[in-house]
C-alpha cells in the first residue's frame, strides 16, 4: 500500500509539473486612475499590425494558460528621438491559445470570451493611449526582467469599458525608420473588472488575478 501511495504521489507531481503553473515573472506594473493623455509632438510612426502582438499568461493551481492577442492598429509619435505619444488598438477576438485542441478550444477560450473575462461580444477591442514616456532608472532595489530596459512608459489601458493607468519598464529602439519595443509586465486583473475564480476558497480551482502581459510593438515611419 505504501508502494502504490507513493507512486500515485509521483504521478499527480508529474501532472501537475507537466501543466506548468507558478507566478507571473514579469515587472510589477504600477496601477493608478486614469490620467491625461500625453500631447503628440513629432513625427508618425505606424504599427506594424503583423509583427506586432500582445501576450498574457494566467495562472491557476498547478497551470497555466498563455495566448496572445492581435494587434489591430495603432500609431506612436517621435521627436527629437524620443517617444512623445501614441496609442493602438488590440482586437480582443483575435485571442489565439497556445495550448491547442480538446477542452482548451472547446471549453476554456469560450470562457475567456465570455463575461466572466473579456466579453468580447460586447467589448471587442482594448486600447493603450500613452500619457508619458520617461527615462528608465536601473538600481539594485529596481532591475527590470527586460534585457536593456531604457524608458517606463505609462499609459491608460481600457478595457471592458474600464480605464486605468499603468507604468511600466520597457526597452524601446529607434533605427531610422523602424522603432521596436518590448515589455514584460504584471496586472491585477481584477482591476478591470475580471474577477472570475479569484477566491482562494475555490482550491485547486482558484485562478490567480495577476496576470503576466508581454508585449512586441514595431512601428515604421
Amino acid at each position: 500500500m505504501k508502494v502504490r501511495g507513493y507512486l500515485v504521489a509521483i504521478s499527480l507531481v508529474t501532472v501537475i509539473t507537466s501543466c506548468g503553473g507558478g507566478e507571473p515573472k514579469g515587472d510589477n506594473a504600477t496601477i493608478q486612475e486614469k490620467q491625461e493623455a500625453s500631447d503628440v509632438q513629432g513625427t508618425q510612426f505606424a504599427v506594424d499590425t503583423t509583427a506586432s502582438r500582445v501576450k498574457f499568461t494566467g495562472y491557476g493551481v498547478g497551470k497555466n494558460h498563455p495566448g496572445k492577442f492581435k494587434v489591430s492598429s495603432g500609431t506612436v509619435a517621435v521627436a527629437n528621438d524620443k517617444v512623445t505619444g501614441g496609442s493602438f488598438t488590440i482586437d480582443i477576438k483575435s485571442l489565439d491559445l497556445e495550448q491547442k485542441g480538446g477542452m482548451f478550444d472547446s471549453k476554456l477560450r469560450p470562457h475567456l470570451m465570455s463575461g466572466d473575462f473579456f466579453d468580447a461580444e460586447k467589448f471587442g477591442t482594448a486600447k493603450f493611449d500613452i500619457t508619458g514616456v520617461q527615462p528608465y532608472s536601473h538600481n539594485g532595489s529596481d532591475t527590470s526582467v527586460v534585457n536593456g530596459a531604457n524608458f517606463t512608459v505609462s499609459g491608460n489601458l481600457t478595457l471592458k469599458d474600464v480605464t486605468k493607468n499603468i507604468s511600466f519598464p520597457a526597452r524601446i529602439d529607434l533605427d531610422g525608420n523602424t522603432l521596436k519595443a518590448k515589455s514584460n509586465f504584471v496586472i491585477d486583473r481584477t482591476q478591470w473588472q475580471m474577477r472570475y475564480g479569484n477566491d482562494k476558497t475555490l482550491g485547486d480551482k482558484f485562478i490567480g488575478e495577476k496576470v503576466d502581459i508581454e508585449l512586441d510593438l514595431e512601428a515604421k515611419k
